[in-house]
């Protein structure tokens, strides 16, 4: 995505710092409607309709209610209509509102919550049947394939179909191999921080080498539990040719799978 594709819109003056990192990390350009002549009548929604369709996407930094409002009567195709994230002046979640998919709002989420350590909400229904988190981490370099053989010797029988994100360290955020594999299968990646890791400590087994090397006592593990909160480990750590792969399952999907057994009885 060019720079000249996103735009970045800010509500208040109190979202400067916030804005500033955003357009530092993902480029765009960023309007600040207090100082636009256009909103001299106080009309902050007018002013964003009249911009609306000058980017592809938005970042709108405020409240979920005012984007609605600002969005009445702008959208018209989801074949056309610019992607919308919103972020909390915050910065504590980066939310897909319009444009999920055919817009890109949804990778968008997740670029963002990448840049700031937000959380990427999704709620479109590919996503939402989608019950595996594959946690990832590796050597330095590995491409893009050996990734791909280590996340299928870890799903087993399950499919790539299954999977709603990859997740990872910080430190692994601008790794070729794994930004072309999820790029590849149009896997949205999760990238959380160091800190937020060696919060979760619980690992099946410790690695020396990830103690040396990294300070923690794992990372595939972590990082899949923490990106599915309610999900149990299904498959512990797998390494192979210097990947490391775990797999969490959404125990909401086991609890809808064990109803619809049930009721079928």
């Amino acid at each position: 995505m060019d720079d000249t594709s996103l735009g970045i819109w800010l509500v208040r003056a109190e979202a400067e710092p916030l804005a500033t990192q955003l357009q530092t990390h993902l480029g765009g350009t960023c309007y600040r409607p207090w100082q636009m002549a256009s909103t001299a009548n106080g009309s902050q929604r007018i002013a964003f309709g009249a911009q609306f369709h000058q980017h592809r996407q938005w970042l709108l930094l405020g409240a979920t209610g005012i984007a609605v409002r600002f969005l009445e009567g702008l959208p018209q195709d989801k074949l056309s209509d610019p992607a919308v994230v919103v972020v909390d002046e915050a910065g504590r979640f980066a939310i897909s509102l319009l444009a999920g998919h055919e817009g890109g709002a949804n990778l968008l989420a997740y670029r963002v919550a990448a840049a700031i350590g937000a959380v990427p909400v999704i709620t479109t229904a590919t996503e939402a049947i989608k019950p595996l988190v594959v946690g990832i981490g590796c050597r330095k370099g590995v491409s893009k394939d050996q990734i791909a053989a280590a996340v299928q010797a870890a799903l087993g029988e399950r499919s790539l179909a299954e999977v709603r994100e990859v997740a990872t360290i910080d430190l692994k955020a601008n790794e070729p191999g794994l930004l072309t594999f999820c790029l590849q299968h149009e896997l949205p990646l999760r990238v959380l921080s160091h800190a937020t890791v060696a919060a979760r400590a619980w690992v099946s087994q410790p690695s020396a080498w990830v103690q040396q090397n990294v300070a923690l006592d794992g990372v595939c593990e972590p990082c899949a539990l923490i990106a599915s909160p309610r999900g149990a480990l299904i498959v512990p750590k797998t390494a192979l040719n210097g990947v490391a792969v775990a797999v969490v399952e959404d125990q909401l999907f086991t609890l809808k799978s064990a109803i619809v057994q049930e009721q079928k009885l």
